[in-house]
């Protein structure tokens, strides 16, 4: 049962003007990180994993910190915290400009992950005390739209300064973008901070080591191992991996956190985060959608450039031109999607959006092939942009619309932990899952074919199988007493195998986010421009 809201008054968009390019600031930074890795590696003299420690040192911190930044920012107020967090957002980018090594580059991305766990629950309050009704809703929307155009700017302006000129003047970019920030701040109008918010420390302690633990967990999984520890592994416990313990360890904290905060809770104290905001159904839905949504992001994400960069060797610009149909439909649709707001309820926009993405992938699996120009992949790749674009903005809106304005802070904090979380494992899981399928499918069809004899075999490490090109293929084979023919044999059989696991993978995709209508379906009726009556705790 609801109400018709009355009309709020409309404010200008050059305050959301600044909320949305610090939605770009963030995203562009961490996008144009892997396309750095090569110039890093290049200038430092570093293995490549010391500087790929860049991104996982600033998901680890944004993670870690987020709860506790939007504490922070309750306390101190929005407005002057945001300010702070974007100056030294720009000093970290100043790292990375005139870093002299790897330590320092790391550093920075350290500071910028530990602005980035401020500046994500800030983004959300200032929505909500700078905008109403349907404004609120497009702004939200914008945050989705700038995540989409940040990737797609920071793959063609990266790609195309480090092919030039290098990696460091991406960075320069960087820096543009905080001070616009900055400067456009003093637009934003925000209440002052309570001073009488304490910050509980032991769930801050609780919930960072939780978030670390589950991802180094997952995202080790492919390199450490799955179950059993791997060549890669730091050390093992009895022959175990630690990856599994990690996550187990993880998950244990996680639940340590909850009970820490509902006993604080029932002793009157003001908990880390405020966990009314997830009280009903309705909520717990929208979390639970917006985690299946970030991870199935994530995994195409990190699919399609499997493909294209290692795969087919093909440059970092190019694999940004594959995935433009994605990007751009997504940066579209979370944009236009609130204009169907007033005609939709959340369930019915969120049930249709997760058929449209299980469709896509579905389609995709029978159609991908190793060229990512034909047109039904296109058609494939842009579908599954609508039905993503749509939910990232839904899902987000829901638990906005759904809370206190007070509440935003939280509502943020929660958003950028599931986010950062469901990412990792996103990206995680599909690479352990590609590489464990790609191992089954060579090893069953090596032991199958009659020109491939079990003394060639013996010769490649089967339980090392990864993604590698023809070439890299050829050159293994090549220290081996493979005839040119066998050899031959071994790449259409590579090619083969890999597509198949490439389509399982979709497949599998696929069932995951038919899997997510049902959360979905538990999404609320009432339409956002409607004010929902209270509903019970659940």
């Amino acid at each position: 049962m609801s109400v018709t809201s009355t009309p709020d008054p409309r404010r200008s968009w050059l305050p959301m003007a600044g909320l949305f390019l610090g939605q770009v600031l963030m995203s562009f930074n961490v996008s144009a990180l892997p396309i750095s890795i090569g110039g890093m590696v290049a200038d430092f003299g570093v293995p490549m994993t010391v500087a790929s420690s860049t991104i996982v040192v600033y998901g680890l911190v944004v993670a870690a910190l987020v709860m506790t930044g939007a504490k922070l920012g309750q306390r101190l107020g929005w407005v002057l915290i945001f300010r702070v967090v974007v100056i030294a957002f720009a000093c970290s980018s100043l790292f990375m400009i005139f870093s002299p090594s790897a330590g320092w580059a790391i550093a920075g991305q350290a500071l910028a992950g530990a602005s980035a766990a401020i500046i994500v629950p800030a983004l959300v309050a200032l929505i909500a005390e700078n905008y109403s009704g349907d404004q609120q809703a497009t702004a939200i929307g914008s945050l989705g739209s700038a995540r989409a155009l940040a990737g797609v700017s920071a793959f063609l302006i990266g790609g195309t300064l480090g092919t030039l000129v290098g990696w460091r003047p991406v960075f320069w970019i960087v820096f543009a973008l905080a001070i616009a920030v900055f400067v456009l701040s003093f637009t934003l109008r925000s209440d002052r901070g309570d001073s009488s918010i304490t910050i509980d420390l032991v769930a801050s302690v609780l919930i960072g080591l939780a978030i670390v633990l589950l991802t180094l967990g997952f995202n080790n999984l492919n390199a450490w191992g799955a179950v059993l520890a791997g060549p890669g592994a730091p050390f093992d416990l009895r022959g175990i991996s630690p990856a599994p313990l990690l996550i187990l360890l993880g998950i244990i904290c996680g639940q340590a956190f909850f009970l820490w905060t509902r006993r604080r809770v029932r002793g009157g104290k003001e908990p880390l985060v405020d966990l009314s905001v997830l009280g009903t159904s309705r909520e717990r839905a929208a979390v639970y959608a917006m985690f299946i949504v970030v991870a199935l992001e994530a995994a195409l994400n990190f699919t399609v450039p499997l493909y294209i960069q290692i795969v087919q060797g093909r440059s970092p610009f190019e694999t940004a031109l594959a995935m433009m149909p994605f990007n751009v439909t997504v940066f579209i649709t979370a944009t236009l999607i609130v204009r169907f707001y007033k005609r939709f309820s959340p369930r019915t926009i969120g049930v249709a959006a997760f058929t449209l993405a299980t469709a896509a992938l579905v389609w995709l699996s029978v159609v991908v092939t190793n060229n990512w120009e034909t047109v039904p992949t296109i058609v494939g790749l842009i579908a599954f942009g609508i039905g993503q674009g749509a939910l990232v903005t839904l899902v987000f809106n829901v638990l906005v619309t759904s809370a206190p304005a007070e509440l935003a802070g939280d509502v943020g904090s929660i958003r950028g932990s599931t986010q950062n979380l469901a990412s990792a494992v996103g990206t995680a899981v599909v690479g352990a899952l590609l590489v464990a399928l790609l191992s089954v499918g060579i090893g069953r069809a090596v032991m199958e074919h009659p020109e491939l004899p079990r003394d060639l075999v013996a010769q490649v490490d089967l339980d090392s199988v990864d993604f590698v090109s023809n070439t890299e293929l050829e050159e293994v084979l090549s220290r081996t007493d493979a005839t040119p023919r066998q050899v031959a044999e071994a790449v259409r059989v590579n090619e083969e195998e890999r597509l198949r696991a490439l389509k399982l993978g979709l497949l599998l995709l696929a069932g995951t986010s038919a899997l997510a209508i049902l959360p979905a379906s538990r999404l609320p009726r009432y339409r956002p421009h409607e004010v929902p009556l209270p509903a019970p705790a659940e």
